[in-house]
């Protein structure tokens, strides 16, 4: 993993570009466009000269993958309005090599400092230029001392709220930066398991932490390993030689500490086989879950730590009575749990909110612990954008995708016309989007298309279409894209009025969060809740990386009052469908099964939910 920040929804590495080995294709294309447009106006250029790449990027995104490969090959983009002859060379270079010098050189001139600062909310390019020209600022860190002076708030188009606003959002940043994306965080560490599974001097390797607990974001990574004492050397020495280690800051016999370029931070332990099962168990954590744990064996005379199971009476410590024989054996966690008169409890449920309870109950007999949602169990997804508002797929590309991952059925609910920045559709173009999914699913050929809508919940709480355009649709998300700094009685009072309607469906990313990057607006959930199993409204778990709203805390409770669950990946390309993945193991942590969620239902029980409501 690399530093850097988004332009465009493109990761860039600070300084040096994103590294490309081979040709784009035309949504990297399109995506590279946005960058160097986003890029310009950081330097104040020509806004024509901008505003030609973002249309040339707009216009390649809307672009059927068939139609773009004949005229890649036929020499004839040039013939497409805005498509003038250095676009078209450009595009070339990039769709041949995946390189482009104009962009490299761009980019090199822009001082990294600067692109972190798009990461400051409510910052975008033309008030970063002005930043810059008039104070000098090229830093977050300048940034900040800029806004304590009071400088930011006496520039014109800024203001006092901007600069409180810019001040929060630096603070912000800093807390976020000490954690990571789970989705990020596990790019990572998968191939490191594979990698020392992969070593002969290996036994077992598992990731633990919060990572292995599903967490939503993840402070570092924990390796635990099982080898004998005399392989654990060259472990190490495998596990500090990793190409994305920037920094070695601990190394021992059994143990290292290593730091990634991106600043995520990972341990590495080595422990015999007979103790892998207990430091494995100890390092999930969590800290809560761990201390119920021990209080229960405690209860039974005995000491669980990461070292074994061991008689609690008697002298030594727990290490020294394990390296003396006296633990219990556990090959596995499920011989741990059972040794305390437990069933098994899943890694993600480790958290100290009555699993253990639950997982006693099991154990003897009573109420099993819950069958949770699988990744498998899913038929389909109802919230995904297309290019036709700021999806970067086609409808059929986004089709055959969702065919590929075996999906029985695909959603499209792209934005509505007030979402004016993501070029929502307006009354004519939805139904233009509608006839063309009715006319490809007479056509067959691959996931059944629902008809929907990603509606927006306007500040009083109507709705951005009237009840004779939803009406043509077979479903409807609403969502809140505007107005976040209403009070919490404005935005639950304009939410529930929204869930109330007898077309809406579901409620999208019902506090409008970004992990790390922007708090929820203030909202009384309770009532949302509330309206929604009254309403028989679903509300979605926003399965987005970025998202995973509404938070895996709320659903347990929610889901035992019959709250229907949709895992969306809100995927704006095809890559972004498989965001379920993240979905469905934080619906894990909130205890949901499958019957709580309406997408592992098939076709014909998703119309039959649908019209039921009605």
């Amino acid at each position: 993993m690399t530093e850097g920040a988004e332009i465009g929804g493109r990761e860039v590495d600070a300084g040096r570009g994103v590294v490309a080995l081979e040709g784009m294709n035309k949504n990297e294309i399109a995506e590279r466009l946005e960058e160097i447009g986003t890029l310009l106006e950081l330097q104040g250029e020509n806004p024509f000269k901008t505003r030609a790449y973002q249309s040339g990027a707009r216009a390649l995104e809307a672009m059927d993958a068939d139609e773009f490969a004949a005229r890649m090959a036929a020499g004839t983009l040039g013939e497409l309005k805005g498509f003038g002859e250095a676009l078209v060379d450009k595009v070339g270079k990039l769709h041949a090599t995946g390189r482009l010098e104009f962009y490299d050189k761009l980019r090199a001139q822009i001082p990294d400092g600067v692109i972190a600062l798009l990461e400051v909310p409510g910052l975008g390019p033309k008030k970063i230029k002005a930043l810059r020209e008039q104070l000098g600022v090229e830093s977050p860190e300048a940034l900040g001392e800029a806004c304590r002076a009071g400088r930011v708030a006496e520039l014109a188009g800024f203001g006092e709220k901007t600069q409180v606003k810019i001040l929060e959002g630096l603070a912000n940043r800093a807390a976020y930066g000490k954690r990571h994306r789970w989705w990020d965080a596990r790019a990572v560490a998968e191939p490191i398991v594979e990698g020392l599974r992969g070593l002969a001097q290996v036994r077992r390797a598992e990731a633990a932490g919060s990572l292995r607990r599903n967490l939503e974001t993840v402070g570092d990574l924990d390796f635990i390993v099982a080898a004998r004492a005399e392989d654990a050397a060259a472990v190490t020495e495998w596990f500090c030689a990793l190409p994305e280690v920037k920094e070695v800051t601990a190394r021992g016999g059994t143990k290292a500490s290593v730091r990634f370029a991106s600043g995520l931070q990972a341990d590495l332990r080595i422990v015999p086989e007979e103790q892998f099962a207990f430091a494995l168990h100890h390092f999930t954590g969590s800290k809560d879950h761990n201390v119920a744990m021990r209080q229960r064996a405690l209860a039974r005379g005995l000491s669980l730590s990461e070292w074994g199971l061991v008689p609690d009476a008697g002298e030594g410590t727990a290490k020294e009575k394990a390296e003396r024989g006296l633990s219990l054996r556990a090959e596995s966690e499920a011989e741990l749990f059972a040794h305390l008169g437990l069933a098994f409890v899943p890694p993600e449920l480790r958290e100290g909110l009555g699993e253990i309870e639950v997982a006693e109950t099991a154990a003897g007999g009573g109420v099993a612990l819950p069958r949770l949602v699988e990744l498998a169990d899913l038929r389909g997804a109802f919230h995904n954008h297309t290019t036709e508002s700021d999806g970067k797929a086609s409808l059929l590309e986004m089709r055959a995708a969702a065919t590929a991952l075996g999906w029985e059925y695909l959603g499209i609910a792209d934005h509505s016309k007030s979402s004016v920045q993501a070029r929502g559709l307006d009354e004519a173009r939805l139904a233009s989007q509608v006839a063309a999914i009715r006319a490809a699913n007479a056509a067959g050929g691959g996931a059944w298309l629902f008809a929907g809508t990603e509606c927006d919940i306007l500040p009083d709480g109507r709705l951005d279409f009237d009840d004779g355009v939803l009406a043509t649709l077979d479903y409807v998300v609403a969502s809140v894209h505007s107005a976040f700094t209403q009070s919490e009685d404005e935005m639950t009072a304009r939410i529930v009025r929204a869930v109330e309607h007898p077309r809406v469906t579901m409620l999208g990313h019902a506090t409008g969060r970004l992990l790390l990057r922007r708090e929820a607006y203030k909202v009384d959930l309770a009532r949302v809740i509330d309206a929604a199993i009254a309403n028989r409204v679903i509300i979605e778990l926003n399965a987005h990386p970025s998202r995973l709203d509404l938070d895996w805390r709320l659903w347990r409770r929610a889901a035992e009052r019959r709250l229907m669950c949709a895992l969306n990946p809100d995927a704006h390309n095809t890559a972004g469908l498989r965001h379920v993945e993240a979905g469905v193991r934080v619906a894990r942590k909130g205890w949901l099964t499958a019957e709580n969620v309406l997408n592992t239902r098939d076709r014909a029980g998703v119309e039959r939910w649908w019209s039921e409501r009605r």
